[in-house]
């Protein structure tokens, strides 16, 4: 009995508890693996950490001051439970919120953190909202998979109804997502809406109507020059 190994895609002999002639073996000495049958199921890993908070700009601004500081460990926990900065209700929503700001911003490029806490509030919500999706997974696949098929079909309106849908094929994707409680399921479209109205792809969480997306060049320019090229046609539905 003859193995394989597979180098550049092709399967040739080596050791392997497939014999040389079985019809697995004939299929695949001929034929390079291909995973493109895939599509849209290629595995992935979703979180419902989202439902921590929508973009949070206030609060993002003294994150990233914080962080542009280099507050850090003991320190950080003192400004967030001890001296509020974030003006919470309770030490336990500050350190929710403040966690769910530290990973998306640190999932972008830092050089548009001073931007974010000084720019103007049309730009550094779409640097956040670039945070944003730089962080979720569940935020961009949303985009592109829902609100871009509602603007590809001229729908003037977002409609909610496409939620569980999406969160079926989501899925398929990552099982985990089936356990999501319906508090949670719910919570998290609350959510996303908020942030699409904050980002102003919708005109309000009310209408859910569509609006045309426009990028401030100062935010298509900020993204190119840190290297995060790639967002500026999602951000404008091309993608």
């Amino acid at each position: 009995m003859r193995g394989c190994k597979i180098k550049q895609g092709v399967v040739t002999p080596v050791a392997c508890p497939v014999a040389k002639e079985s019809p697995v073996w004939r299929y695949t000495r001929h034929f390079p693996m291909d995973h493109s049958w895939l599509g849209n199921h290629i595995l992935k890993q979703y979180q419902a950490d989202l439902s921590a908070g929508s973009l949070l700009l206030p609060e993002s601004r003294i994150v990233v001051g914080l962080l542009l500081h280099g507050v850090e460990g003991a320190a950080w926990d003192h400004a967030l439970r001890v001296d509020n900065v974030l003006q919470k209700s309770s030490p336990a929503t500050a350190v929710r919120q403040a966690r769910l700001i530290r990973l998306r911003l640190e999932s972008i490029d830092s050089s548009v953190w001073s931007v974010i806490r000084d720019g103007d509030k049309e730009t550094a919500t779409q640097l956040l909202f670039a945070a944003a999706l730089r962080h979720s997974e569940l935020l961009k696949d949303f985009l592109r998979e829902v609100v871009v098929d509602h603007v590809r079909r001229f729908e003037g309106t977002l409609s909610v109804k496409a939620w569980e849908p999406f969160l079926h094929d989501c899925a398929s994707r990552d099982p985990a997502v089936a356990t999501w409680s319906d508090s949670t399921r719910k919570k998290l479209l609350q959510v996303i809406v908020r942030i699409l109205a904050e980002a102003r792809y919708l005109e309000s969480t009310i209408s859910l109507r569509l609006l045309q997306p426009h990028l401030n060049p100062a935010v298509r320019k900020a993204l190119m020059e840190a290297g995060e090229g790639q967002l500026v046609p999602m951000m404008e539905l091309h993608a």
